[in-house]
């Protein structure tokens, strides 16, 4: 069953923790794409954080030379989104956990 899994949802590679992403929010300013649909952001997010939601992920175009941090609720659909982001030249950065263990400020 756990191969099944790594078949469906390859990994981008790269992956950090919430904490991780607050403390690199408190620094500098990034790319976060919230991979969630609508209805999901409007019900709270990061601050920084774009509403790009995974169905329409394909359609992404930004600068492949900055890094990409992508979240969901779980860490599931964004797992998905970073392998599909990546399989297309971005540098991007999974969050493990999702907004379910981000601890930081959402509006």
């Amino acid at each position: 069953m756990l191969e099944l899994f790594k078949k469906l949802l390859p990994s981008s590679g790269k992956s950090i923790t919430t904490a991780e992403l607050e403390s690199i929010l408190a620094k500098k300013k990034i790319t976060l794409l919230d991979v969630r649909t609508p209805k999901e952001y409007r019900g709270g997010h990061i601050k920084e954080a774009r509403n790009f939601p995974l169905q329409d992920i394909h359609a992404y175009k930004g600068k492949k030379a900055d890094p990409i941090y992508v979240i969901c609720q779980s860490g599931m659909r964004s797992k998905r989104a970073a392998s599909l982001l990546s399989k297309e030249g971005y540098d991007v950065v999974n969050v493990k956990g999702g907004m379910m263990s981000y601890k930081g400020k959402i509006i």
